[in-house]
């Protein structure tokens, strides 16, 4: 895994090997950010912006965030394992100053965070969708600002009712990935 773009361009990250997660693949995480970047779609600029990346894992996407200098980054991970391998790979590349992890559930971080976010990634489990609670809570608790996007990987097959709570802008598919660009309702 890589950093496709930026002043860290080319570096390797650490991943996690392992039956229950998958990185987001090099190949997706590029179109994402050539999405952002060119689609007349996606009305947010680019730079010193906040992004909250959930269900972080090592960080992939938040990192390659950073080193395009888009803005600051802010982790949320739980699981033990991908945190040392995030921590790992932000100290590797020098990037604690644009970085802040939060060690816990994303729930957690939403309700008790004075932040406003500009894009909110998220990566949750493939098998899980409670993450659409987490959506609900973003907007109730208002940790978003006016002008803001959502970006969530989730599985090709995956069948999430989020009607009620996000205004799909654009859906793209990569392999098993699904790549859902959206707004908050």
């Amino acid at each position: 895994m890589r950093i496709i773009s930026g002043f860290l361009k080319g570096k390797k990250i650490d991943f996690l090997k392992s039956s229950v997660t998958r990185p987001l693949r090099d190949f997706v995480k590029e179109n994402i950010f050539n999405i952002l970047n060119h689609s007349k779609l996606i009305t947010i600029p680019l730079k010193n912006i906040k992004i909250l990346d959930l269900y972080s894992g090592v960080g992939s996407f938040g990192i390659e965030c950073v080193s395009r200098q888009i803005g600051e980054t802010t982790f949320v991970e739980r699981d033990k394992t991908a945190l040392n391998i995030l921590k790992k790979n932000i100290k590797k590349l020098d990037i604690e100053n644009k970085t802040e992890i939060f060690e816990g559930n994303v729930s957690s971080y939403i309700e008790h965070t004075k932040k406003k976010f500009d894009i909110i990634f998220l990566d949750p489990p493939f098998a899980e969708n409670f993450f659409i609670n987490d959506l609900k809570n973003i907007k109730k608790l208002k940790i978003i600002n006016r002008n803001h996007l959502v970006v969530i990987h989730r599985e090709k097959k995956s069948e999430d009712d989020l009607d009620e709570v996000l205004t799909i802008l654009l859906s793209k598919n990569y392999g098993r990935s699904k790549i859902l660009f959206g707004k908050l309702t």
